[in-house]
């Protein structure tokens, strides 16, 4: 399993655009408890960078909130990075448009959500070796890898395909589940690969933080007797590695501002 790893600390410039993190909201407490131990970890991370969170729904403050705070403080230009895992409905139409109504003297550049990338493979791993799994049980594991679920093609062909590269770094088997709009669920995912023999199983939820539908990934890894169930991404120092990523690639010459 991955080592443990340490986030390297690298001041930001003076004039770095602040850095907007925009995260989904929920009604659960511990889904922005974890969204503000990430930004904790990212501002850690480059010091003398302004870092702030928003969010779409439930929590506060809202992204307009954060737009208009910023705006009121002389703030010119930022970038927002979505707390998403792959591109579906919530990057390609909601975070736009709530970008667009940002105050008109604030020029805002989305960047690209989170993944596909390595560094989640490697927090991934870093979530079931907290769990406790050894470096050795990797080739006798069936891995399941659970996702929140999106009716966007383009969405859960990046979780399939993420699932098939997985697989070839010495796993026995790696199987995308879902906990809403596609099957199959954690359940029959680990229900399946015991059928096929796998002699151990490990859910690994492929989500940010704690809420309904993680609470629905471990219902569903508990039901099916799976023989580990690692924690959410959460504040995982290759997230926030990810993210400066990120807020760096937004800030190249060829940078995407918000389409009008």
């Amino acid at each position: 399993m991955r080592p443990a790893a340490r986030l390297r600390s690298v001041p930001a410039p003076r004039d770095a655009p602040p850095l907007l993190l925009i995260a989904h909201g929920s009604r659960d407490p511990r889904h922005a408890a974890t969204v503000r131990a990430l930004t904790r970890r990212v501002r850690a991370a480059r010091p003398g960078l302004r870092v702030v969170t928003g969010f779409l729904d439930f929590c506060a403050p809202s992204v307009p909130q954060v737009l208009e705070r910023l705006a009121a403080d002389g703030v010119r230009e930022a970038v927002a990075l979505p707390l998403l895992l792959t591109r579906a409905f919530h990057a390609k139409s909601d975070i736009p448009a709530v970008l667009r109504e940002a105050p008109a003297r604030l020029r805002v550049t989305q960047g690209e959500v989170l993944g596909p990338s390595p560094l989640l493979t490697a927090a991934l791993e870093r979530r079931l070796a907290e769990a406790g799994l050894r470096p050795g049980d990797r080739s006798s594991t069936g891995v399941v890898l659970a996702s929140a679920g999106s009716t966007d093609p383009e969405a859960s062909a990046v979780i399939a395909e993420i699932a098939r590269e997985w697989r070839h770094t010495g796993w026995c088997a790696v199987r995308p589940a879902f906990a809403s709009a596609l099957l199959p669920r954690t359940e029959d995912a680990v229900r399946a690969l015991r059928a096929e023999g796998v002699r151990r199983i490990a859910v690994a939820p492929y989500v940010l933080a704690p809420g309904f539908l993680p609470d629905r990934i471990a219902g569903g890894a508990r039901e099916a007797g799976a023989d580990l169930l690692a924690p959410v991404l959460g504040a995982a120092p290759e997230v926030a590695e990810l993210l400066l990523r990120r807020y760096d690639e937004a800030l190249l010459p060829a940078r995407r501002l918000i389409p009008a």
